[in-house]
């Protein structure tokens, strides 16, 4: 079988040039062209139709190609496996930067004293976790449900909650609903819209006013310096409102529609690094403590 033609077919039909395929598999055009005949030969159909310098699939091409990627992709993750060691080297996990810093970070030393052989590289992110090209071994991200092709755990659950300084509660009052909103200045950023707390579960027309920021940190951050009501999540709010920094603006408190997953390709989670920080991860969230008012109303039910 030509595995290289089938790598060579794979980045054509991604670029549908073969002079971008040949840059980016750092070759001659000439090589490209001889590696897509030797595989259109060996299937004895044609992959390609070509008009000029323009490219494109043909039927057959359309078929081979997901297969294609699919073996292309596990091949490679199952060479990246082999080229890991399993018990030692670092253990390299992506989070995001809101929830690290927040949430992991003060617990970090307790997962320290654990396991002092396991070194941690943690990055951070937003975007989903490409782990056949990355060297990544696990990552926790919020979602409204497992991913495909990894396995997925849920960790805790989120919500959100107004806070803001003592100081700006007690000049504008308690805050109940979307007319008390008017009367604050606000803060959100597009993780944590007003919206989401005035209808949970609905589109509506919410025009959303005041300072917007593209990061969680920096809106919780404003609300701690006095600058307004924040919306934010309750895992970054929760240490600041333990010791009285921020206060709890509103009894109303709604569930957010992600959660926490701890993700990783189902090779990895065999791993006994990937294990042992996943079941720390597991003892961590089921000890955080749920709103006052969402464990009341647990009890209750």
């Amino acid at each position: 079988m030509p595995l290289n033609a089938l790598r060579v077919f794979e980045s054509v039909a991604s670029h549908l040039s073969f002079t971008e395929a040949a840059e980016a598999l750092h070759v001659t055009p000439a090589a490209v062209s001889m590696q897509i005949r030797t595989l259109e030969q060996y299937l004895r159909v044609p992959l390609f139709r070509r008009k000029g310098r323009s490219v494109t699939l043909t039927a057959e091409g359309e078929v081979l190609l997901p297969g294609v990627r699919r073996g292309l992709g596990t091949l490679q993750q199952s060479m990246q496996h082999l080229r890991q060691d399993r018990l030692s080297g670092a253990l390299r996990i992506s989070t995001l930067a809101s929830y690290l810093q927040k949430w992991l970070l003060p617990r970090l030393p307790q997962f320290h004293d654990r396991h002092p052989e396991i070194e941690l590289s943690i990055h951070t992110s937003r975007a989903p976790v490409d782990f056949a090209s990355s060297d990544f071994h696990a990552a926790v991200r919020m979602s409204t449900g497992p991913s495909a092709g990894l396995y997925s755990e849920k960790l805790m659950d989120e919500w959100f909650v107004p806070v803001c300084t003592r100081e700006v509660l007690a000049r504008y009052g308690p805050l109940r609903d979307a007319a008390d909103l008017q009367r604050f200045p606000l803060l959100h950023s597009s993780d944590e819209e007003w919206a989401l707390w005035l209808h949970p579960g609905v589109t509506v027309a919410w025009q959303e006013r005041g300072t917007a920021y593209d990061d969680s940190l920096t809106v919780l951050a404003g609300a701690e310096q006095g600058q307004g009501l924040a919306l934010t999540r309750w895992s970054l709010a929760a240490p600041d409102l333990a010791t009285g920094r921020i206060m709890q603006a509103s009894e109303r408190i709604v569930q957010c529609p992600r959660s926490y997953y701890f993700v990783c390709p189902e090779m990895y989670v065999t791993m006994p690094k990937v294990q042992q920080l996943l079941a720390w991860l597991r003892e961590m969230a089921a000890a955080f403590p749920r709103p006052k008012d969402v464990a009341a109303a647990t009890s209750r039910a």
